[in-house]
Parts: structure tokens; sequence; C-alpha cells
């Protein structure tokens, strides 16, 4: 089966060894996405900029490999202050709202840099 890998600004692609996603049949897996600008530095402090940010990535992720945000059906939330989850969740809702794609949100201690408080995965099967 063809592998298609897609990359983005992400400054930790090359040296960590991933893609932002890679699509293999009619399956796309997202890996995890902060909102983050080119530079690794978060887009605002807030939970919600930062979740909005990292959805409009993966949902460019999805567009380079062929997929739609209709596709999705798994996301995973990584946030590092739980407290914050109705924020993050309003911003998954407004991508996903219509879609419902299976879903968890969990606490981690930290992401990879300091100023960064959620990371989002996705999983999309091609109809």
């Amino acid at each position: 089966m063809e592998r298609q890998l897609v990359t983005s600004d992400s400054p930790w692609e090359e040296p960590v060894g991933f893609s932002r996603a890679v699509r293999v049949g009619n399956m796309v897996f997202v890996s995890g996405t902060v909102g983050a600008d080119g530079t690794g530095r978060a887009v605002g402090p807030g939970a919600y900029e930062q979740a909005v940010k990292a959805l409009q990535r993966i949902k460019a992720a999805l567009t380079e490999a062929g997929a739609t945000l209709a596709d999705v059906v798994r996301t995973r939330i990584y946030v590092t202050d739980i407290s914050q989850w109705e924020a993050v969740g309003r911003a998954h809702g407004e991508f996903f709202g219509a879609v419902r794609p299976a879903t968890s949100m969990v606490e981690v201690s930290r992401l990879i840099a300091p100023d960064l408080v959620v990371e989002i995965e996705a999983v999309a099967v091609i109809a």
C-alpha cells in the first residue's frame, strides 16, 4: 500500500523524525498537534486559542492527505490543566460538532514546550 507523508511548519518534525500526518490507503493518522506557529511558540496563552490553532493545523494536514474533518473518526486531546476542559471542548465542538468523532481528553504534566497547554491527535477514514 502506498504511504503518503504530510509535513508542516513544525520545527520538531525533522529532529524528532515524524510527519504531521501519514495516509495509508483510506486512513489518515494526524500526529499530536499543538497551537504553535512555525517557530514552535504558542499562538497565545489560552487553551481555547491554542486548541483552535491546533485544529486548524489538523484540518490543513487532512486536506493535504485528501481527507476532511467529516472523515475524522477519533481524536485524542492532551491538556496540561484539565480545568480548561470546557474551553478546549468548545473549540473541538466548533470543528467537530456535527461529526462527533470518538474522543478522549486527559491531563498530562507538560507538553514539548512550556507555553503549550493543549495537543490534539486525529484519525480519519476516507469513505
